[in-house]
């Protein structure tokens, strides 16, 4: 049978672009599908323009140290329109680069929302009417889509991609969920002067993380200012005169003009017609795969979040380039997920790699830890009471 492509992917974010591209660059007749813009959630609706709000949060920090350090700031105004108008104007920039690197990798550039008609053919809802395209090999690059809890009154309510554009800043935010997404807009939102309060099911933020570093950061949050609600979860919402009423589990109520639900993301697989040509999906709706990224359709594959394995860009990015290079260079690639570094752009800031002291101590005979807390040196002189927390696990064998 005469296909169309070699390679049809589906989804234009990090994995499915890093894929596609290189196989482009291999000779492959090789085509995409996005319904949106070009870049996906990390490019356009997550690690990029939520960089850009943190760095413009940090200017609000550096301006109250800068005093002790010879600095006379006279006069400083923040305009949050005019952050948002040249974070656009950057992504509108980085959404061109990505489709000139396809072009240039000679991929071609299929606009609208596809679904599988069988394991060969996918049917794409273009502008013009639906589009029927058939590939050798399908790769599935859908990224992963805001959850939201089923709390009576919980809509209308912000999830990340909203909070992104905001058109202007409330007084009042209430965050739901305690994960890297909640805590970095908590930080930004803090520091911009927003009221935050920040509503976790757990003790602590950043769960699966060493609790040493959640308990650090907690703590860090709240001597900021972020009131820090804990092992409570949210009754119902009430909306009145363009204010949300949030009824806690512990009976406690709080207002706010913005509600941002960040408590996390699932794979964005439901449109897709996958288990109608017997692809297997896990509970989550994740795709699953084999070492090598294989569905159980022997002709497609699935790389980046909509795989629920390790959901960080450049993982996205390495098992898509990792596909390209199986397929297409003859130079077989299985991932490797140990050791992979996490950041999370939280204020403080968080990194880690490895295991947590209670993995390690699992897994291992005898563990040793190293831990130091201190006052870092910037802050002798701008008298801001940070700490710093560092802290080393390590096999004793």
């Amino acid at each position: 049978m005469a296909f169309d492509y070699e390679l049809l992917t589906i989804g234009a974010g990090s994995g499915g672009v890093a894929a596609t591209r290189r196989a482009g660059n291999y000779g492959v007749r090789a085509a995409i599908c996005e319904e949106d813009r070009v870049g996906g959630t990390c490019v356009l609706r997550g690690c990029i323009p939520k960089k850009l709000l943190v760095y413009a949060s940090h200017f609000a920090e550096e301006l109250e140290d800068s005093t002790n350090f010879g600095w006379s700031v006279s006069e400083s105004k923040f305009d949050w329109p005019t952050l948002m108008r040249n974070k656009n104007a950057e992504l509108d920039r980085l959404n061109r680069i990505y489709k000139t690197l396809l072009s240039d990798a000679s991929v071609d550039l299929i606009s609208g929302r596809a679904r599988l008609v069988d394991p060969h053919t996918v049917e794409v809802a273009t502008a013009s009417g639906p589009r029927q395209v058939t590939a050798e090999t399908i790769l599935a690059s859908t990224g992963g889509w805001p959850v939201k809890p089923p709390v009576p009154g919980l809509d209308p309510v912000l999830t990340s991609t909203e909070a992104l554009d905001l058109p202007e800043l409330p007084e009042r935010i209430v965050i739901i969920g305690g994960g890297y997404i909640a805590v970095e807009f908590a930080g930004i939102f803090n520091t911009l002067g927003v009221r935050v309060t920040e509503v976790i099911r757990a003790d602590h933020v950043l769960r699966g993380f060493d609790e040493d570093i959640r308990r650090h950061l907690q703590s860090e949050m709240i001597r900021q200012g972020v009131r820090m609600k804990s092992s409570v979860t949210i009754s119902k919402v009430d909306n009145v005169s363009g204010a949300h009423k949030v009824q806690l589990s512990d009976g406690d109520v709080i207002e706010a003009d913005e509600l941002l639900c960040a408590m996390g993301r699932a794979p964005n697989t439901s449109s897709l017609g996958l288990t109608d040509v017997g692809v297997k999906l896990a509970d989550n709706g994740a795709i699953k795969v084999d070492e090598w990224s294989r569905t159980s359709v022997h002709n497609i594959y699935a790389v980046g979040d909509c795989t629920d394995r390790l959901n960080l860009t450049p993982v996205a990015i390495a098992e898509g380039r990792a596909l390209a290079d199986t397929l297409y260079n003859g130079d077989p690639k299985k991932m490797d997920y140990d050791n992979i570094p996490r950041a999370v752009f939280s204020q403080p800031p968080v990194g880690t790699v490895g295991l947590t002291e209670m993995e390690a101590r699992k897994r291992f005979k005898e563990v040793k830890i190293y831990r130091s807390e201190f006052r870092p040196l910037k802050a002798t002189l701008s008298g801001n009471g940070g700490r710093t927390l560092m802290k080393l696990v390590v096999d004793q064998e």
